[in-house]
């Protein structure tokens, strides 16, 4: 994983905070793959950047164009799916929000 060069803002963030069970974590692993997989074709995807800790924490940013991209991926049928199969058996907690960034920099 690599830090995501999106363009330039403005443009949006929808960041999953995770505490993850560690419930039927091959399942799980092969169908996060899955997911990121489907979400890099949606149109208005930009990137995205995930860590987890060895404890199943973990933070996902997955970035976008603008709000209906994210309403577009939010109500894609599989995605609709596995959201439901997660919060059942994998997240023990889970926290969504979604910004907006106007400014960005660093260095890639």
């Amino acid at each position: 994983m690599s830090i995501v060069k999106t363009p330039k803002p403005p443009y949006y963030a929808v960041i999953f905070t995770s505490q993850h069970t560690q419930k039927e974590w091959a399942e799980y692993e092969k169908t996060s793959a899955k997911m990121a997989e489907l979400a890099q074709g949606m149109p208005g995807f930009l990137g995205v950047e995930s860590v987890r800790d060895e404890l199943g924490f973990g933070i996902t940013s997955v970035y976008w164009k603008d709000l209906e991209s994210i309403n577009a991926w939010r109500d894609h049928t599989e995605h609709k799916k596995v959201k439901k199969r997660g919060r059942a058996i994998w997240y023990e907690k889970y926290f969504l929000r979604i910004a907006k960034v106007e400014k960005d920099y660093g260095k890639i």
